[in-house]
């Protein structure tokens, strides 16, 4: 088998891709289904932290947040981001790998505290990682959570698996014309406002050199594809000359 292009990575997973058809809340067998492919990459002996953002559940609230103080909502979806990585860890554990939540709020009975130091010393040891509560701050979004772990951890590349397999030029699904980029540019992202990831978190990649490949988490093997680097998805990375 063809070694893996990159030995740490951090997988980017949005709460919505673990709903499945669902409109909220999580997917028991989408969830499982994702463990085993991330399972296939930890056997390979890759390093994997996860980012799992919290819309799945907060989507679920979206009423009773209405009106809602900022800071309190965003603190409300850190919450739901902890409830995820329970998820995703209780799945992976089932299939005899390792796993390590780390929270960027204080739930000891949970999860332990982020500490940069001590989220590498569980990478070493071949233990997957799962980032809950964002940044542990309010106004930043999981995709900056993402870049900002990423780059803090030493990972070579920021995956992000959604439900679209890549980066178009339109709107597939109300578009079925679009056409889906192969690589793009961080300045491209950011002059297009393309839907990658917010600004922040491109701006803090392009910053630190850090590739992006966004790719479709729904599709049986595009993760291990990914890491074998086969054209799956669309990646972003310094500029294209």
């Amino acid at each position: 088998m063809t070694a893996p292009l990159y030995s740490r990575i951090l997988l980017k997973l949005s709460g919505e891709a673990l709903m499945g058809d669902g409109q909220y809340g999580v997917d028991r067998e989408v969830v499982q289904r994702m463990a085993r492919e991330i399972k296939d990459v930890s056997d390979t002996g890759v390093q994997v932290a996860i980012v799992i953002g919290g819309g799945n559940i907060f989507r679920g609230m979206a009423k009773a947040a209405e009106g809602m103080d900022r800071a309190t909502a965003d603190y409300m979806g850190m919450l739901a981001t902890v409830m995820n990585a329970l998820a995703v860890q209780d799945a992976l554990e089932h299939l005899g790998l390792p796993t390590r939540v780390l929270s960027a709020l204080h739930i000891e009975q949970v999860a332990e505290p982020y500490i940069r130091r001590r989220a590498i010393r569980h990478l070493e040891k071949g233990r997957v990682v799962i980032f809950g509560a964002g940044t542990g701050n309010p106004f930043f979004t999981t995709d900056t959570a993402a870049s900002l772990r990423a780059v803090e951890i030493n990972a070579e590349v920021v995956l992000k698996g959604t439900k679209v397999d890549g980066v178009y030029t339109d709107d597939p699904v109300t578009h079925p014309e679009a056409m889906r980029y192969r690589e793009l540019s961080y300045s491209q992202v950011l002059e297009q406002n393309l839907q990658v990831m917010d600004a922040t978190a491109i701006t803090l990649c392009r910053d630190n050199d850090m590739p992006i490949i966004v790719f479709s988490i729904n599709k049986s093997g595009a993760l291990m594809r990914v890491m074998l680097g086969e054209e799956e998805g669309t990646s972003v990375r310094r500029e294209i000359a």
